[in-house]
């Protein structure tokens, strides 16, 4: 007799969601699903509103990506506008996002995923978390949290705020970089430094241990999505979009993000609020990728800066054409931490960074305006359609978590089949449970951004027959 087994909610991620495991009538796991379960709609409910409140009402989303969506949101503004930004505009919000990628990397790394490989899968869960790791390596944990906190000083330092930052707005930014910015930034890169490259080696002398785990967890044929520069340069907030598939071979080259529906479609499935975007080439499922750091570094040839390029070649050469293991991510995410300092230390020494020229005006020059952008957990679309009053007719967001929904479910499903086998009895020990998790933590899903969600995160996990009957059930928090 089949069962499933479901995780109810997944914990440490942003968000509220479930996972459920099916099992066959002799106890194989035959497939898998990650459930979004709670809903809020921001597309629907910000039709009628002027585009102009989209930067601030967007990135209300979520608490840990507002600046991802204030600057997609913005540079959809800019496309409804039919306008180029100044120049300084530009690099003032390419540096607000290099500032959100090492707040939102450096959380990830040390503060949701870290507990599990460097405290051990075995460790029980109420010290499995990062007040353990403080317990276990207080030096190690207070530099994470200090790292974070340089990404959020930029933020802040640029925009006034940490979270919610009035700052970007269609046409350009509101306010320049004041010396006293760029010199109280200068200040926090020896450490931030220090402590990405501490973590760098730490990740590398780890993954002697974790070879298992890379082969795993989340490992098997895909493609990869992400922006690039001209020569296939490391992009976070400009360029063109690239496909590459599994061998590393570029599939598609230089495609415009604002004709982003030309080449992807989006699937719906009943069973979560989150959407399944795919290549339309190769239809559904086949067209499934992954976006994110794991997919930036497999399409960029280099990252622009020395010591992120470095490690870049050490990251190709762990596999065979692209870098297929999703528990990489982690290793992708340092080295762009690492790449990000580099940028910031560079836009420091650019004295355009103080002009005044900072905001491009116009009315609606078009109807419909995508604003694509790179977030921390992968490549944002904000898509609006307004009437000739700027008022929004439609909203589409496509967001880095919906991008990878299949490939979360193929990688739940890949570590339930090594770890649970023929799995015959009522009860899941939970180290295993937190390695199937922990697939879903390798991508830093944030649920509040792919369906606009508010949840809680304690876990219920309940084994169930086909006749609804509950065979065994444990809650925890």
């Amino acid at each position: 007799m089949s069962k499933r087994i479901v995780i109810d909610p997944v914990t440490r991620i942003e968000g509220h969601a479930k996972i459920s495991i099916f099992l066959d009538d002799d106890g194989n796991v035959s497939d898998a699903e990650f459930h979004v379960v709670e809903f809020r709609g921001f597309e629907k409910f910000c039709e009628g509103r002027p585009y102009t409140e989209m930067p601030g009402i967007t990135q209300r989303i979520c608490g840990i990506c507002p600046v991802s969506h204030t600057l997609a949101s913005a540079k959809a503004g800019d496309a409804l506008m039919a306008v180029n930004i100044p120049p300084a505009a530009d690099k003032l919000r390419r540096l607000l996002n290099l500032g959100q990628f090492i707040q939102s990397h450096a959380l990830s790394f040390f503060h949701l995923s870290a507990p599990d490989f460097l405290l051990g899968w075995e460790t029980p869960q109420s010290r499995r978390n990062v007040f353990g790791l403080i317990a276990s390596n207080a030096d190690l944990a207070r530099a994470g949290i200090r790292l974070r906190q340089f990404g959020q000083e930029i933020i802040e330092t640029l925009s006034g705020r940490k979270i919610h930052p009035a700052w970007a707005v269609p046409g350009g930014v509101r306010t320049a970089l004041s010396e006293e910015g760029r010199k109280k930034i200068r200040g926090w890169l020896v450490e931030a430094y220090l402590t990405t490259q501490t973590a760098l080696d730490l990740f590398k002398k780890t993954l002697q241990n974790h070879q298992r785990e890379m082969q795993i967890f989340g490992n098997f044929p895909s493609l990869f999505m992400g922006l690039v520069g001209p020569d296939g340069t490391w992009e976070h907030h400009g360029g063109k979009l690239r496909f590459t598939d599994s061998t590393g071979s570029i599939i598609a080259d230089q495609l415009n993000p604002q004709k982003y529906f030309e080449f992807i479609s989006e699937s719906v499935q009943g069973a979560s609020y989150l959407k399944s975007p795919y290549y339309q080439p190769l239809g559904f499922p086949a067209g499934m990728y992954r976006v994110g750091p794991l997919a930036r570094l497999n399409v960029s040839e280099q990252m622009g800066v020395p010591k992120a390029d470095a490690e870049l070649k050490h990251f190709k050469r762990m596999g065979h054409g692209a870098v297929t293991s999703s528990f990489l991510y982690h290793y992708a995410r340092l080295i762009e931490i690492l790449a990000c300092l580099e940028w910031v230390e560079r836009y420091l020494e650019d004295p355009g960074l103080s002009s005044r020229d900072l905001r491009a005006d116009a009315g609606i020059n078009q109807l419909r305006g995508v604003g694509a952008s790179e977030a921390p957990r992968g490549t944002l679309f904000h898509d609006y359609t307004v009437d000739r009053g700027g008022l929004l007719q439609k909203v589409n967001l496509i967001v880095a978590t919906g991008q990878n929904n299949l490939a979360m479910n193929r990688t739940v499903a890949q570590i339930a089949r090594h770890y649970l086998g023929a799995w015959n009895d009522d009860e899941i020990p939970e180290p295993m449970l937190n390695r199937i998790e922990h697939g879903i933590r390798c991508y830093d899903p944030c649920l509040s951004c792919s369906t606009h969600a508010v949840g809680q995160m304690p876990l219920h996990v309940r084994l169930i027959a086909p006749d609804g009957k509950v065979m065994a059930e444990a809650a925890r928090g």
